[in-house]
């Protein structure tokens, strides 16, 4: 069975990690460093990847990063990703980064779109498995995603 026949779950990729904002993760204004927050984003979206393809990745863009509120000295950061779209070679990983309080509450602080390609043993870009769609969340996810591909496509286009 070739690639473009296998079919994953939007589960089976689905990965959670949470780290404690320490002092070395702190900027000049008392919040977490977005490069910092950046890395923890791109490592976990490395890791949506692979599950999903089957092998190693590398990041081709960062599509949306938006951050919506800051985090602290000691607050809990707990980061989701998820796969939300599929290419030949590239997927779509939608990270959701959430400050949680002491009592085990969420509150998002960012939303980042990332684009992953699969590489072969050669690193060259590799088939991945379709994206088996069972929710109505994840087919709206999917469609969104449609015009988000369309207008990286575009603006590549006209070099950006």
């Amino acid at each position: 069975m070739n690639q473009e026949e296998i079919q994953k779950r939007v589960s089976e990729s689905l990965t959670e990690k949470t780290y404690i904002v320490m002092q070395a993760h702190i900027n000049g204004s008392g919040r977490l460093f977005g490069g910092q927050l950046l890395a923890w984003i791109d490592e976990l979206a490395g890791i949506v990847g692979m599950r999903h393809s089957g092998g190693n990745v590398i990041t081709a863009s960062i599509d949306n990063l938006q951050f919506k509120h800051g985090a602290h000295l000691n607050d809990i950061v707990v980061l989701v990703g998820r796969v939300t779209y599929v290419g030949n070679s590239s997927m779509e990983v939608r990270i959701d980064t959430y400050v949680e309080n002491k009592k085990g509450t969420r509150y998002p602080i960012n939303r980042a779109y990332f684009v992953m390609v699969a590489l072969d043993e050669n690193e060259q870009p590799k088939k991945v498995p379709r994206l088996k769609i069972e929710t109505v969340e994840q087919q709206a996810e999917w469609d969104a995603a449609i015009k988000r591909h369309t207008l990286r496509k575009q603006r590549k286009a006209e070099g950006y």
